[in-house]
């Protein structure tokens, strides 16, 4: 009896270990599977990036409507359409401002055949969106609507705009390039930066409630004054990571 309550117990725990194992399998052919239908410059990227975590802080989940605002080549585009799923969908919102060559980049997200991407294009500081979403993302790109050489972008009817596209409590994740605290817009136009407590300041004038933040970007060892462009740090920045939500 005694050893026939042993192989039993053994069964159990092979079948624990062969479920396990499937399930890291699993995990590994899906990831490798993400790998697959990315760019490999964009895949280079992710060991600075870590997205995989950024989505997870962000909470994206399959199903939902999310609006990619200034996509710059559609980096977080492909891993979010993968996260949402069939039966989600992710509108890229771009400007006509940096030209098509740019518009094109983001059109291959659609012609690789995600059927759940589509494309928008407005002027510089402007959106369209068919429907509230769930989500509106936007990933170093904050900085750039404050920056006159490309438009005078009201900020105040910007984020209202964004408050007004999303459902009752649907999030606004922004990443953003940190400068120096203080210096609010400043240093933005020479160094693609800015302060993340004008960027808190910003929105939750909007109506938005801060949810919260993460240290996943951050670089104690980035000085947050040379321009995000200058080799020493360029892809190393010190990055801020916040999450706000609409109240619902």
């Amino acid at each position: 009896m005694i050893a026939v309550k042993g192989i039993a117990m053994i069964f159990r725990i092979s079948l624990l270990v062969v479920a396990f194992a499937l399930s890291y399998g699993a995990a590994t052919l899906s990831e490798a599977a993400v790998i697959a239908t990315r760019p490999a410059d964009q895949v280079a990227q992710d060991a600075l990036r870590k997205p995989q975590q950024t989505l997870a802080f962000a909470g994206i989940k399959p199903g939902q409507q999310v609006a990619d605002f200034l996509p710059g080549g559609g980096y977080f585009t492909r891993l979010i359409s993968d996260a949402v799923g069939p039966s989600g969908h992710v509108t890229m919102l771009e400007t006509t401002r940096w030209g098509a060559e740019n518009i094109a980049s983001d059109q291959k997200v659609i012609d690789e055949g995600r059927k759940n991407v589509s494309l928008d294009t407005a002027s510089f500081g402007q959106f369209r969106l068919a429907a509230p979403v769930d989500v509106f993302w936007t990933s170093r790109n904050y900085h750039d609507l404050l920056i006159a050489k490309y438009g005078d972008v009201d900020m105040a009817a910007f984020n209202r705009q964004v408050f007004a596209s999303l459902k009752p409590g649907g999030l606004y994740l922004v990443l953003d390039h940190s400068a120096p605290d203080g210096t609010g817009s400043k240093l933005t136009a020479a160094t693609h930066r800015i302060d993340e407590a004008l960027v808190k300041s910003q929105i939750e004038a909007a109506g938005f409630k801060l949810e919260a933040e993460s240290p996943l970007l951050r670089n104690a060892a980035d000085n947050r004054k040379l321009s995000v462009f200058d080799k020493r740090i360029q892809g190393r920045t010190d990055q801020f990571l916040l999450k706000f939500r609409k109240p619902g």
